[in-house]
């Protein structure tokens, strides 16, 4: 009897371990500051729906452009290095000696991120266009950004990244090929895949003529090789990994050049983890050509059946396109491209049948890349009106990520804080379970790197848990 009860004692002691951290956040699921307090102490593993330039934070881009005395578009709060022929144009130095550099400052930071937003203009403009804005300060400065990166994804316990870095440069003159948009359209428009796979193989042939492989070995070698070393990105604290993108707004021929230089550097690099497409997806090309670009990524896996490659797919709702086109674009990604992850899915609970695709995507295991911040302020999508609980119900993988954290103010702790504090069925268990997710399903080539990871979010949450066990 005695050792009956020793045993007993022993197992409750067990469970009481292992539950002292899910006690203590179902004890504070109302309380976002304690909620926070909470996540950012815990190992949140990875975020792999990350892009490079969006996730840089205004403070230091408006340092540098100040510093490097770019030139202000007074009007759009655009910036040049050189001053443009044409607008409203002022240097920062110009400014400061007039006495109105303070109140450019506060307007370009409302601009180039949702700081202080108004509702002055739709919430999806005020995003995607703040991108062009600020971009001339990050050319030649990718190095401050990701050590940027690296520093607080340590300080908030985010052991690895997989970001969107840059396209690949390309001087690649493929204006003799320019009729190949006339005819992919309009194999297109009558969805004849058979048509369009064989324009895709001629035009695969030429591009090979005209040495794609050299853009993306240079681009491999002499930028994120180099980059990476130099900047001792990994380490035992953090590690990062590049996915190549292409951009959705691009006319079929340079898309697809682009697609093609971008597989063939994912497929000769392990740093590069897989290949993207981004850019608005209700824009007027990223629309027309949406089943298009479906088929090129499946054209490309044909030739480079290694390389993985996760797609921004329903990130759409309704009001933002007409309802029929809310129907057809992740069902498009999955079946029709192949993709192995799916980034935004908002519109899942609108696409045809779209329990047989939750299913499939379960049986598959394609995860979803749920951004919460980022689908509340583009799409105006949240709570019960975003279909996390949807793709919960149907045991679809789920990674949390941040998507572009520089422009929305936010960060990977403040992503489980909303996801703790709107969904309290999901338990401690289950958020631990996303965090490992994070790295099961990253496209981290190197096997070795994934276990060490995974290992690595062992001891992290090790020293986590007992930190409750101890109150």
């Amino acid at each position: 009897m005695t050792r009956i009860i020793t045993l007993f004692c022993i197992f409750i002691a067990q469970i009481g371990f292992s539950q002292t951290a899910e006690s203590y956040l179902e004890k504070i699921r109302n309380n976002e500051a304690l909620l926070t307090a909470f996540f950012q102490q815990m190992p949140k593993g990875g975020d792999l729906h990350h892009h490079f330039s969006g996730s840089i934070y205004a403070e230091p881009l408006l340092e540098r452009a100040i510093a490097e005395n770019f030139y202000l578009n007074v009007e759009t709060m655009a910036v040049s290095k050189t001053k443009p022929a044409n607008g409203n144009w002022d240097s920062f130095s110009s400014l400061k000696e007039k006495g109105k550099l303070d109140y450019y400052e506060q307007q370009i930071m409302q601009t180039w991120s949702i700081k202080d937003y108004n509702g002055s203009v739709p919430s999806d403009d005020q995003f995607f266009d703040s991108f062009m804005k600020f971009e001339p300060t990050i050319a030649d400065h990718f190095a401050e950004g990701m050590l940027e990166l690296k520093k607080r994804a340590i300080s908030e316990n985010v052991s690895y990244i997989e970001t969107q870095l840059s396209t690949i440069p390309s001087d690649m003159n493929v204006s003799d090929l320019a009729d190949f948009n006339t005819k992919l359209r309009q194999a297109a428009t009558q969805k004849d895949e058979k048509a369009v796979l064989k324009l895709l193989d001629e035009l695969y042939k030429s591009l090979q003529q005209k040495d794609a492989k050299k853009y993306a070995l240079d681009f491999n070698n002499n930028f994120i090789a180099k980059l990476h070393k130099d900047l001792k990105m990994d380490d035992e604290k953090f590690t990062m990994r590049y996915q190549n993108f292409v951009l959705r707004f691009m006319d079929p021929v340079d898309l697809f050049k682009n697609l093609v230089i971008a597989f063939i550097s994912s497929n000769e690099s392990k740093l590069t983890a897989g290949v993207n497409i981004v850019s608005p997806e209700h824009g007027q090309n990223s629309m027309k050509d949406y089943w298009l670009h479906m088929v090129m990524f499946k054209y490309c896996h044909s030739k480079f059946p290694d390389v993985k490659y996760t797609l921004h797919a329903g990130e759409l709702t309704l009001g933002l396109v007409q309802p029929e086109d809310l129907t057809w674009h992740i069902n498009d990604a999955i079946y029709i491209a192949g993709a192995n992850r799916i980034g935004h899915g908002v519109d899942i609970a609108y696409e045809a049948n779209s329990y047989d695709l939750l299913k499939y995507m379960s049986k598959n295991n394609i995860p979803i890349e749920i951004n919460l911040a980022s689908n509340e302020f583009i799409l105006k999508v949240k709570e019960n009106r975003h279909p996390f609980t949807l793709y919960k119900e149907f045991n679809v993988p789920i990674v949390i990520s941040t998507d572009d954290a520089g422009i929305l103010r936010t960060n990977m702790t403040e992503q489980y804080v909303l996801l703790a504090k709107r969904y309290p069925d999901v338990n401690y268990e289950t958020i631990k379970k996303y965090v490992y997710n994070s790295i099961n399903y990253s496209f981290i080539q190197d096997t070795s790197v994934k276990k060490q990871l995974i290992k690595d979010l062992d001891t992290r949450f090790k020293t986590f848990e007992a930190k409750f066990s101890k109150n």
